[in-house]
This record gives C-alpha cells, sequence and structure tokens, in this order.
C-alpha cells in the first residue's frame, strides 16, 4: 500500500483529477470536501500529506492546519496548502499556520506532482 494523502477541497473537478493522478503514481488517496471532515480524518487515518484547500465550508484550510499544528498526535502531518488565494498575505497566513508548502491555483500538475514527490522522498 502506497504513502497515504489526504485531498481536502470542496472543488469536485480538483479533487477528481488529482485522485486520478495520485493514485498513478502510486499514492493512497483519501478525499475530503469540508474542514471538518479533513481534520476528522487526518486525526483517524493520518495520512502522511494532506493538500489543503485554504477556503472550504466549515472550518477553512488555515483553520485546519492550525488545529493540526496544536495537536501533538497529528502535527508532524505535512501540509501542502493548495488554494486560489494568492495575495502576499494569504500565503503568510498559510505559512504563519504551519502549512509546509504553498501553491496557487491554478497550478501545473506537473509541478504539482513534482511538489509532491519532493515532499514525500
Amino acid at each position: 500500500m502506497g504513502t497515504r494523502v489526504l485531498i481536502a477541497d470542496d472543488e469536485p473537478n480538483i479533487v477528481l483529477s488529482l485522485s486520478f493522478l495520485l493514485r498513478r503514481a502510486g499514492y493512497e488517496v483519501l478525499t475530503a470536501a469540508d474542514g471538518a471532515q479533513a481534520l476528522a480524518l487526518i486525526r483517524s487515518a493520518r495520512p502522511r500529506l494532506v493538500l489543503l484547500d485554504g477556503a472550504m465550508p466549515g472550518l477553512s484550510g488555515f483553520e485546519v492546519c492550525e488545529a493540526v499544528r496544536a495537536d501533538p498526535q497529528i502535527r508532524d502531518t505535512l501540509i501542502l496548502m493548495l488554494t486560489a488565494k494568492a495575495r502576499d498575505v494569504d500565503v503568510a497566513r498559510g505559512m504563519g499556520a504551519g502549512a509546509d508548502a504553498y501553491v496557487t491555483k491554478p497550478f501545473s500538475t506537473h509541478a504539482l506532482m513534482d511538489r509532491i514527490r519532493e515532499m514525500l522522498a
């Protein structure tokens, strides 16, 4: 079984395309459509990496990131913020919340997959 990756995003097209690419690359993929579901899956399924949208229903990706970093049981989870929030203040907020990487939408799937492989190496 491959490394477990969680895609937390409320945009079905992004979830579908990234799920396909990640599975094809050998990763086990979990998905969540809102922040509360993402946090619950991080706590229960312990993915190694989370692709976390900044703006989701319920808890935002930024709030999920802060909650992960505040919880000693899951704080070592790798977090890549994958969001349309591209202003400097948004990037600073994401990195300040504890994200390991920040990628803005739209993104190159090739470059994103390279970044994921690099983070999980």
